[in-house]
């Protein structure tokens, strides 16, 4: 599984260094390099979490973190910020932020922050599924692969929510057949190797490497 970061930092060699020490942990990372470009950003790849910067050109972080919050995401926001003072870090969380690091700081406090925050959002949301860079949010109906919006008809969707619910679980014919089309469906039971085909033709359009995987004999698996 792994979570998308999105960076709001105008100070280039900050967000680089960011960027390049979460990207050695494994995440994948965006970066936006003021307010305007940030707020954009959430809106369109809805990252699993974002580090903010407080003062930004365009939009403060605070700006970003209210207008966030009043539309209803709920997305994790750690707050960078050089203000130490208590109504400071106060007036932070009061605008919608679940953390804040104050600058300067060690790289290892962010890390154990970004890792707590990420923890807490998905025990805190089972609607959210992820699978390396695949996430299926079951409320909005939405696909992303990475940052890429995939449009999945009700039937793919529900095949794709079953495999994500059991991530490398080999899944027999039967059990997807129940599950997705129902106890007494009547149909030809090829109907399961056309819809695989539909789903990897989407998931795999920009040549990404294949998750749902054959078990020949068997059924299908969710694995890379």
């Amino acid at each position: 599984m792994t979570s998308h970061i999105l960076v709001i930092e105008d100070e280039a060699k900050l967000a680089q260094f960011i960027e390049l020490e979460l990207k050695y942990e494994g995440y994948q990372v965006s970066v936006a390099a003021d307010g305007l470009a940030g707020l954009s950003a959430v809106r369109e790849s809805h990252p699993d979490l974002v580090i903010l910067d407080w003062m930004l050109p365009g939009i403060s972080g605070i700006e970003i973190c209210k207008r966030l919050r009043t539309t209803g995401d709920k997305v994790p926001i750690i707050l960078l910020t050089a203000k130490d003072e208590v109504s400071d870090r106060v007036a932070g969380l009061d605008a919608g932020a679940d953390d804040y690091v104050v600058k300067p700081f060690s790289v290892e406090e962010l890390l154990a922050r970004v890792r707590a925050q990420l923890r807490r959002n998905q025990e805190e949301n089972p609607d959210i599924l992820h699978f390396e860079d695949l996430s299926l949010n079951r409320s909005s109906r939405e696909v992303h692969r990475g940052n890429r919006l995939i449009e999945l008809t009700a039937k793919e969707f529900d095949l794709l929510e079953y495999l994500l619910a059991h991530p490398r679980q080999v899944l027999t014919r039967d059990q997807i057949l129940e599950r997705v089309w129902g106890y007494d469906f009547m149909g030809d039971s090829n109907i399961i190797e056309v819809y695989v085909r539909y789903l990897r033709r989407k998931l795999e359009a920009n040549e990404e490497k294949r998750l749902v995987q054959t078990v020949r004999g068997v059924g299908y698996v969710l694995r890379d």
